[in-house]
């Protein structure tokens, strides 16, 4: 088989010196402009014939090629392989021989289509091995961590108190303006509800009651927790996936040091010192944002709604939503740093373990809120 284009044209000959073996000879330009033909001939006249037990090729007569031949080749080798047919492949030019095998060395990433689905059965098998997976490597983390804090009680925990000073001041200080932004807006969104449900029975008063409930059981905790987890739970699950990536995990392993005392200790420690903190400011903004509703919508003065809510609202209510920002912050700073800590040596590992963190974060959130509310309406709060 041949191209007539030009003197120096393709051209392919299939030889047969001995039996069983077939020897593939190339000669000419064997370039992509060269309208080269498909491997799929190859396998055409080798099903003619008797098919061989070894193939090989001679390009001893090639004059050029470009990634063309190597495509020939590799639609060859795909065409008979499956057969059970040997390759020898010593008849190629070097460089077609190392490409070749630099494109094995990677297997081509397959993913799972509806031509190809799992069964049911076994994709139940394998989400229960990963929910098992990953209860164990929290479990893990989770003991890993107690034991840093016992060395902490016990004066031997080894970090940096620099270190937990710059990270307190960035999940404290450097949080709130999103924290402010967030609960105030929240706050208003209460008060502007409930302004159009009061109203109608002559009850504006009774908005700050309302906005001092929610803000101090549930919402001034929750969006602290979630904007947090968006935030700090996502930089440290970067933090330290990046540190995996850079192998200096591993230096300070080798040096002797924990990386749950050096590197998770002084964030977890920052996160839960400064939930509490910032969640009395996320409930003083709310607030705020509704005594601006009330005064500026529903004619109620400064004063009555400050009475309202002195009526309305008690210290058991403040002390709750402290109560569910301490384990909020408990659940966000395990959760970046297990991410981060789970985080395999590349790039996009970084990525997958920031979004992971915050989902993870978002659903235990959600999940220790409605727990905690079960529990204090139990015991009568």
């Amino acid at each position: 088989m041949s191209d007539t284009t030009g003197a120096r044209a393709w051209r392919v000959e299939l030889r047969a010196p001995e039996a069983g073996r077939l020897v593939v000879a190339l000669s000419g330009n064997w370039r992509m402009r060269d309208r080269l033909p498909e491997g799929t001939v190859i396998l055409a006249d080798v099903g003619q014939a008797e098919q061989p037990e070894r193939v090989a090729f001679d390009t001893s007569r090639v004059i050029a090629w470009d990634s063309g031949l190597v495509c020939f080749v590799t639609d060859v080798l795909q065409q008979i392989q499956p057969r059970g047919i040997a390759v020898d492949p010593a008849g190629l030019p070097d460089g077609v021989r190392r490409l070749l095998r630099l494109a094995s060395a990677v297997p081509e990433k397959r993913t799972r289509g509806a031509a190809d689905p799992m069964p049911w059965l076994a994709r139940l098998g394998t989400a229960l091995l990963v929910a098992r997976d990953e209860t164990l490597a929290m479990a893990t983390f989770l003991g890993e961590a107690l034991l840093a804090f016992w060395a902490l009680a016990r004066g031997r925990a080894r970090f940096r108190r620099s270190d937990l000073v710059a990270i307190v001041q960035d999940c404290g200080v450097g949080a709130l303006p999103i924290v402010g932004l967030i609960s105030f807006l929240v706050g208003l969104i209460l008060a502007f509800l409930g302004a159009v449900q009061l109203r109608q029975f002559g009850a504006q008063i009774y908005v700050a009651n309302l906005v001092g409930l929610a803000m101090l059981r549930e919402i001034g905790a929750m969006m602290t927790a979630i904007v947090m987890a968006g935030r700090t739970g996502a930089a440290f699950a970067a933090q330290l996936g990046t540190m995996q990536v850079n192998e200096e995990i591993d230096a300070m392993i080798t040096m002797g040091l924990s990386p749950m005392e050096f590197l998770v200790l002084p964030r977890m420690l920052a996160l839960i010192a400064m939930m509490p903190l910032l969640t009395v400011y996320s409930d003083l903004l709310g607030i705020m944002a509704g005594a601006l509703v009330g005064v500026t919508m529903l004619d109620v003065s400064a004063t009555q709604y400050v009475e309202q809510l002195k009526i309305g609202v008690g210290p058991a209510d403040f002390a709750m939503g402290l109560v569910k920002a301490s384990v909020c912050g408990v659940l966000i700073a395990i959760a970046g740093c297990l991410r981060g800590m789970e985080a395999q040596r590349s790039a996009a590992a970084v990525g997958r373990a920031a979004t992971s963190a915050v989902v993870t974060s978002i659903v235990l959130i959600i999940v220790a809120e409605a727990v905690l509310t079960v529990i204090f309406h139990g015991l009568g709060y």
